[in-house]
């Protein structure tokens, strides 16, 4: 059975995010679909869309190439999640469905609890949890999509240290709620604007000077039959 375009450009982005792949890495068709158990076909259609979210670069006489980005386009990505996070929840206000709540105060009631327990392995992926229902509650196609590059780019390019006040850290997220359950878009905006703000010196580069650093990742996180990928 033929895998999915989709389901390789996954399983190569987050080989790349990971460091299997390494920055400027040749990235042949032939290899990676011996890789991931393909054709070439889904492997082309993938490596054109990497390129299209910055992941890979054609270079003459190499072909196919993971990208080598620099500290200053580093940078602008945080700050591009320092303008766009706001502003999705400014529209999550407006749009949010119920459904979208309840998952949005479940993960506030439940990452509550973990900070009060300090448990930061679980306040981790609860973040990340809540801010991608926080984009999908924006009902912006276009806004979810970029949001969620922002985030496999910034997770490639950056480790983020445990947030020094987690407690604080899961009460500003459950003002942010409460914000859009009352529909009140201005104050979402500006609540998710400080949040990230703070977020954000948290983040250390991964490649400082753009050298990459040696104890990255080299064992593929995917199997050779990727039949069950996520999307």
């Amino acid at each position: 059975m033929r895998i999915p375009a989709h389901s390789v450009c996954t399983a190569i982005r987050d080989d790349i995010v990971a460091g299997v792949h390494e920055r400027g890495s040749r990235l042949t068709e032939e290899l990676l679909a011996r890789r991931y158990g393909v054709s070439r076909v889904p492997v082309r259609e993938a490596l054109r869309t990497l390129e299209a979210e910055g992941f890979v670069v054609t270079r003459r006489h190499a072909g196919a190439c993971v990208a080598e980005p620099t500290e200053l386009e580093a940078a602008d990505l945080l700050e591009m999640r320092m303008l766009l996070e706001p502003l999705g929840a400014a529209r999550a206000a407006q749009r949010r469905t119920e459904a979208h709540m309840k998952v949005l105060r479940g993960l506030v009631r439940l990452g509550q609890e973990r900070a009060r327990r300090g448990n930061s392995d679980d306040l981790r992926s609860l973040g990340g949890w809540f801010h991608e229902t926080l984009a999908q509650a924006s009902g912006s196609p276009a806004l979810i999509a970029m949001l969620t590059q922002l985030r496999h780019k910034i997770a490639w390019m950056y480790t983020v240290d445990a947030p020094a006040a987690p407690v604080e850290s899961w009460t500003e997220h459950g003002a942010i709620v409460d914000a859009v359950s009352r529909g009140d878009g201005e104050r979402a905006r500006a609540l998710t604007a400080l949040h990230t703000e703070r977020a954000t010196t948290a983040h250390r580069l991964r490649f400082p000077g753009g050298q990459a650093r040696s104890d990255r990742v080299r064992t593929s996180q995917h199997p050779v039959n990727m039949s069950g990928l996520r999307n």
